[in-house]
């Protein structure tokens, strides 16, 4: 018997209590590592894989109890996985995953390939050592967890100048999902996708075409879901089935790598609020290949027109707000940028003239309170500044809408 198939797993919500880790753009890391470990922790009981965590609410654990605290439940056993959750911090932009000096990359290397099926950048999985003794890990809950299979997971920058910050607000859940499919995968369990997914795990004898054609889909479907650039298949390997639809339906849409709700949203003039509701989902979770349902009479928006417009070559974000009558600051604030790089093909949101009113929340305000202030709609302000949920930081700017 496979040994993998009897591993457990101990989910760590990194930071916490009085600590509360990386804090920038409306992400607080403490957080964030509490929601990725619960969902963590729910499908790997939907999948039948022993686990604990080390933290279920916010608690304060220092560097001398959350290593003793990962090890109270199973031991310090090589068939234990010890999985600490983060949020990165430093201007960088994508995932990285930190694995033990004791033990190989298998692990690390599978969570970074399924990180990257969700459409997020990922930068490296490597080893640290410890300045003043490179025998020891730099991490301390990697170095005092002996003999444990122990690993750091960063799903993005929180200060990131690229799209890291929207991946981690809009689409944890995805990333947290990879990371259970990567479990399955090396634990040897077999993986069930949430609701909505479909997945398929190749077998001896599987080709790209019988796979297709059970599933009443094509072999490029299949190949561009799973960003495959041949036709060949491992016994093992986990593959995104797309469904198939037909090309004159112009009211759904497939999934791409690097898609998210807001990026659907606003190339077919619609709201997420809108989106979700049209396709009955509960969460901002997507998975490449899924079909999603598109407001009747929408349409993507095509370069230049509508409310939407995409950078060509030469552009700049003076040049297109000068060009649409907004200003450069109204311009960045309605695409989240934190600076002024440009990328050909880029897509922005130009915002309305007559909605330039520019709010800074105070200590003490709510949506609710902003939107009487301004005899506006708390949906009204959400729509307009791409807000997902009611919190606010103090300091953040809002887009107030003409009344």
């Amino acid at each position: 018997m496979d040994e993998r198939a009897t591993k457990k797993v101990v989910i760590d919500a990194g930071h916490g209590g009085s600590d509360p880790g990386t804090v920038a753009n409306g992400i607080t890391e403490k957080d964030y590592t509490l929601k990725i470990s619960k969902y963590i922790e729910k499908r790997l009981n939907d999948l039948g894989i022993e686990n604990s965590m080390t933290r279920t609410t916010d608690e304060t654990l220092g560097p001398s109890v959350r290593p003793k605290r990962a090890q109270s439940f199973y031991g310090n056993g090589k068939d234990v996985i010890v999985l600490s959750n983060h949020i990165n911090a430093g201007g960088g932009d994508g995932a990285e995953v930190i694995y033990s000096l004791r033990n190989n990359d298998r692990l690390a290397k599978t969570i970074t390939n399924e990180i990257a099926r969700t459409g997020q950048n990922v930068r490296k999985y490597f080893q640290r050592r410890l300045p003043s003794n490179p025998s020891k890990d730099y991490y301390y809950l990697l170095r005092d967890t002996p003999d444990n299979e122990s690993l750091i997971v960063e799903y993005g920058f929180a200060d990131s100048s690229g799209d890291d910050v929207n991946l981690i607000k809009n689409n944890w859940e995805e990333l947290a999902e990879a990371v259970v499919r990567a479990l399955a995968i090396y634990i040897g369990v077999p993986y069930d996708g949430p609701t909505g997914s479909n997945y398929y795990t190749v077998k001896s004898g599987d080709t790209l075409w019988k796979i297709a054609n059970a599933n009443n889909t094509t072999v490029d479907a299949i190949k561009s879901a799973n960003n495959l650039t041949s036709n060949s298949l491992t016994v093992g390997q986990l593959l995104m089935i797309p469904t198939k639809t037909s090309g004159s339906n112009e009211n759904t849409y497939t999934v791409k790598s690097g898609d998210s709700l807001w990026k659907i949203a606003n190339q077919f003039n619609m709201t997420v609020a809108e989106l979700k509701r049209l396709n009955n989902l509960a969460t901002d979770s997507l998975q490449v290949g899924q079909i999603l349902k598109i407001k009747e009479g929408t349409v993507s928006n095509p370069s230049n027109t509508g409310n939407t417009y995409t950078v060509v070559s030469g552009d700049s974000l003076y040049k297109i707000a000068n060009r649409f009558g907004v200003s450069v600051s109204d311009l960045m604030l309605a695409n989240n940028l934190s600076n002024s790089n440009l990328s050909i093909g880029q897509k922005l949101v130009i915002p309305s003239k007559s909605a330039n009113n520019v709010y800074t929340v105070v200590s003490g305000d709510s949506l609710y309170k902003i939107a009487q202030k301004f005899n506006t709609s708390v949906q009204a302000i959400q729509n307009l500044n791409n807000l997902s949920s009611t919190s606010l930081s103090i300091g953040q700017k809002l887009l107030i809408p003409n009344s």
